[in-house]
Formats: structure tokens, C-alpha cells, sequence
């Protein structure tokens, strides 16, 4: 392939990361690695095109698997954890509530039926938290 399809592909590939994908990183390598096979063959090395395609793709990887990871995480930083369901969320119950009673409660937009599965009843206006979630019910203890 001629330099200037090497540089032409890097060019669109770092073009295509910042503008199409959310900084995933995996673009920049490889568009990376184009630019390079494109910049040796513009300094006047004459590659063969196997020898080209070969250094494009372990240069490729080699950069992809040794450093995306740890620039990714500098650029970006650790994400927070994803938190799966409302357990361990905190609500504030509209009327009192004794063990094993059931009410209605506002959270979230929604109307949901929560119970409170503790032994201690649970005053109203005082907070709760979330133990489990079964459906559309809530399951309520004291914090």
C-alpha cells in the first residue's frame, strides 16, 4: 500500500475515535499504528507490503494489550462501582410502620408497597432502609 493510504487510514480511524466512539481507546492504537507504517514508508524505507501489513498489526496489538488498559484508566479514572437494585437505599416512610405491616410509599417517581420485615417498628417520617426488593415491593427494616 502506498504511505499516503497508511496515513489516510490512521487519519480516519483517530478521526472515527474522537468523534464516533466514547473514548474507548481502541481506535487511537490501531490508527496509530497505521500512521506509523505510513510515516516509515514516507522516510524512504521500501517495506514489502507483507512486511507493512505485519508491522501495522503487531504494532497494533502490542500497543492495544501493553497500553490501553493503564492510559485508559489515567485519562478516565476509576468509574465507580455499579450498584445492582435500591438494596441498601435509604426512604422515609409515610405513616408508622410495625413489624410485618404493609404501606404505601413514594420513591424514585414511582408508588411502591413496602413491609417492614424488621422486629422494631419504624415511626413515620423516620428514614429506612431497603433489605431486598421482590417485585414491587419493598422490604423495609431500620437503619
Amino acid at each position: 500500500m502506498q504511505w499516503w493510504g497508511w496515513i489516510a487510514v490512521g487519519v480516519i480511524l483517530l478521526g472515527a475515535e474522537l468523534a464516533f466512539v466514547d473514548a474507548q481507546f481502541y481506535l487511537v492504537f490501531i490508527g496509530g499504528s497505521a500512521l506509523l507504517v505510513g510515516l516509515l514508508a514516507v522516510s524512504g524505507l521500501q517495506l514489502a507490503l507483507w512486511l507493512q501489513w505485519l508491522i501495522f498489526i503487531l504494532v497494533a496489538l502490542i500497543s492495544l494489550l501493553g497500553f490501553r488498559a493503564s492510559i485508559y484508566r489515567t485519562l478516565r479514572g476509576e468509574l465507580p462501582a455499579f450498584k445492582d437494585g435500591l438494596s441498601g437505599e435509604i426512604v422515609h416512610v409515610p405513616v408508622p410502620l410495625y413489624a410485618g405491616q404493609e404501606c404505601r410509599l413514594e420513591y424514585r417517581g414511582s408508588t411502591w408497597d413496602a413491609i417492614n420485615a424488621g422486629v422494631e417498628s419504624i415511626a413515620a417520617g423516620e428514614p429506612a432502609r431497603i433489605e431486598r426488593v421482590e417485585g414491587l415491593k419493598l422490604y423495609l427494616q431500620r437503619p
